[in-house]
């Protein structure tokens, strides 16, 4: 009998499209997918907003009014303007004002106190005694720093003067922008910031990797922001 003879493996079609070229097809239609996804995220991101800049300077300014260079009596009095606006149905807030944690970021070292934190929005007491000077950081929200005490210096070339703030201005920066910035010895400030808060977290955490082992600050920092985010959650704000 002849032996059997085993069929010759066909050649692919010339019209059908390669592994390769389809896997590349469909991620580049999950990452257009994305970018559609995050893009209409970000045109809506107002309407889920509470805190408006305008507030915020006032009840500085009233702080710095009412309690000139005494920082420890501000935060309470700001505390206190914001919950009697904002009702706890609306927005979740850190009455905690001992829990302060160091806080290194763009070669900056200062402390800070987190009073809200959200999706789209967080505000937080920042300062030192000592005095401290570093890089903005590239975010992607609107930073609004309210000096309570002390002065804060900015400069961005390529205007070659400084900027001086002091107790009761506001210094805005833009998302995407970026400024060299210096607290003065004693300087604390009420920090604002609107916009998508998670993406501005790794700049304050990748320096406990790359120089200061901090974990335990790490630790309650992503404790404390992460409460904050869930509390918040809870009762619909984003």
């Amino acid at each position: 009998m002849p032996a059997n003879k085993k069929a010759s493996p066909k050649a692919p079609s010339g019209d059908s499209p390669s592994p390769t070229l389809i896997k590349w097809a469909k991620r580049a239609f999950i990452a257009f997918a994305i970018y559609a996804v995050c893009a209409v995220l970000d045109r809506v991101k107002d309407r889920w907003y509470v805190f408006t800049p305008e507030y915020l300077h006032e009840v500085a300014q009233a702080a710095v009014r009412a309690h000139p260079d005494d920082i420890n009596a501000m935060i309470p009095f700001i505390v206190g303007n914001l919950s009697e606006t904002y009702p706890a149905s609306t927005v979740a807030l850190n009455y905690d004002s001992s829990e302060w944690v160091f806080n290194n970021a763009g070669g900056a070292m200062g402390a800070m106190y987190i009073i809200h934190a959200s999706i789209t929005e967080y505000l937080i007491i920042f300062g030192t005694p000592l005095g401290t000077e570093g890089h903005t950081g590239v975010h992607t929200a609107d930073d609004y720093f309210m000096i309570l005490v002390g002065e804060e210096w900015a400069f961005a070339p390529p205007k070659l003067e400084r900027e001086v703030y002091a107790p009761g201005d506001i210094h805005h920066l833009p998302r995407g922008e970026v400024k060299q910035y210096k607290m003065h010895d004693g300087c604390f400030a009420l920090e604002y910031a609107r916009g998508w808060i998670p993406p501005m977290l790794p700049f304050g955490f990748l320096d406990t990797f790359s120089s200061t082992l901090d974990f335990q600050t790490l630790f309650w920092t992503v404790v404390n922001t992460g409460r904050e985010i869930i509390r918040n959650l809870s009762i619909g704000k984003i």
